[in-house]
């Protein structure tokens, strides 16, 4: 590890396991005696957990595209001042439950196409990007079968329907062909613990 850390982040459709494989990661290299923060978006720090409950409750059709863009920026814009920056700084390892490749999707993608706002405005006020991105890639159907079961108030995005899963999931993959400098594709369509053995090789390997 560098003495500037390492930043790594999560991506995946809703319902892929993302955010369990990122606790069951974070559990792992603690346990072999690194420092992890793990954190997620929107939110990870107490203005951004603000924001989130805007953006993640509520009717579908709540905000425009454009709003959302804002909102979902402002909140990394805090999160990245007053919590991922800081542990970077110390030398530590951070674990991100989703990042800028959300919105370069949700936002971008989903209701028309607005990437290049979402780049415009990355560029401005985040400007970095994580050092390793592990995409958990899963079938859409499952993955909203999935995400609709937790029966939480976080749905505003799962309410869109299979459409937008499936949106999504096309997205990410050529996502992570843009970017594959720093993506991982991981299959998620495996029992959890595969997944896990998976994720933890790939970033050993970075650690290293």
């Amino acid at each position: 590890m560098t003495k500037a850390g390492l930043f790594l982040t999560f991506e995946g459709i809703d319902g892929s396991g993302k955010s369990t494989q990122a606790r069951i990661l974070a559990d792992r290299l603690r346990a072999q005696g690194h420092e992890v923060v793990l954190t997620r978006e929107p939110g990870g720090s107490p203005g951004a957990e603000e924001i989130r409950s805007l953006v993640l409750e509520g009717d579908p059709e709540r905000w425009s595209a454009e709003t959302e863009i804002l909102l979902f920026t402002a909140a990394r814009r805090d999160h990245l001042e007053r919590t991922i920056e800081p542990a970077l700084a110390a030398g530590k390892v951070v674990i991100c439950d989703r990042f800028a490749d959300s919105t370069r999707m949700y936002q971008g993608l989903s209701r028309g196409d607005l990437r290049s706002l979402v780049d415009q405005l990355h560029s401005l006020m985040i400007g970095r990007e994580p050092d390793m991105t592990l995409l958990i890639d899963m079938d859409p159907e499952t993955g909203l079968s999935r995400a609709k079961g937790r029966q939480g108030t976080e749905e505003r995005f799962e309410d869109f329907g299979p459409e937008l899963q499936t949106k999504m999931r096309a997205g990410f993959l050529a996502l992570a062909d843009e970017f594959s400098g720093r993506f991982r594709i991981v299959d998620g369509n495996r029992d959890m613990d595969s997944v896990a053995r998976n994720v933890t090789e790939v970033v050993q390997a970075a650690l290293r």
